[in-house]
């Protein structure tokens, strides 16, 4: 089980974040990693959906934010790629397999694999020792990092849905400052390692500079009790597919 001891929910409580060495074994990761090669091997994605993933304002924006490829792919296992490897027709300048920046966002509903891990005896330990009651699975994304690319997050600005018919599709409330670096503490990981990143923790992701993938499968939980989703977020529950519970 991954119960958290008393001074690892004290670290969460105080840093924000906490990792978790070795949450997964390299039999799991093994399984991911093949089952997500396979995903790939199989994309069928035509040029005009395709879409370079950007966490900059207004490429998020015009990009991402304002197609319905995106905007419909919270029920979904959709691909989205890097930037520069597409030309303006959509179609690869690199091979297909090395394009791709994320997939998402509901591999935990329809992958035996990724559910498997997401709902699994140790994630529902520790949900409960976070005193999550009745938390439900968001959103989740198989991230690959491709070498030389980078992205950050932040907890200052929110995209949201625009009104219908407007343009872009989507804006934002609030904005990114600048922050100052000398504040983000640094988190080397091993393989199989959990990062347990607090949802208003402000965290972020440097540009890949070695020569490899660095993959890595995420996951949003949240409080089902006494919660209520904005109508605003861009990422919706659906008729077919409202958000699973964690616990079954």
């Amino acid at each position: 089980m991954a119960c958290l001891s008393p001074l690892q929910l004290q670290k969460f409580q105080e840093d924000g974040f906490l990792v978790l060495e070795g949450f997964l074994s390299v039999d799991e990761c093994e399984a991911m990693k093949q089952r997500i090669g396979e995903i790939v091997a199989e994309m069928d994605v035509p040029p005009h959906c395709r879409i370079e993933f950007s966490t900059q304002h207004e490429e998020q924006l015009q990009a991402q934010g304002s197609t319905n490829y995106f905007l419909s792919s919270g029920d979904k296992i959709r691909f989205f790629f890097e930037k520069g490897v597409l030309d303006n027709k959509g179609n690869f300048l690199v091979p297909p397999e090395k394009s791709v920046n994320k997939i998402g966002h509901a591999l935990h509903a329809h992958d035996p694999v990724f559910r498997s891990v997401t709902h699994s005896p140790k994630v529902q330990a520790l949900a409960r020792s976070l005193g999550l009651q009745m938390p439900v699975v968001v959103q989740s994304m198989y991230i690959f990092k491709q070498p030389h690319f980078g992205g950050e997050g932040g907890v200052s600005r929110r995209m949201i849905r625009a009104p219908a018919g407007s343009w872009p599709a989507t804006s934002f409330i609030g904005a990114e400052p600048d922050w100052d670096s000398s504040l983000f503490v640094p988190t080397p990981v091993q393989k199989g390692a959990l990062v347990l990143i607090h949802g208003e923790v402000v965290h972020k992701s440097e540009q890949n500079l070695s020569d490899h993938s660095r993959q890595a499968y995420t996951f949003h939980l949240m409080e089902a009790t006494g919660t209520v989703w904005s109508p605003e977020n861009w990422l919706q529950p659906t008729a077919e597919l409202p958000f699973p519970a964690l616990y079954t």
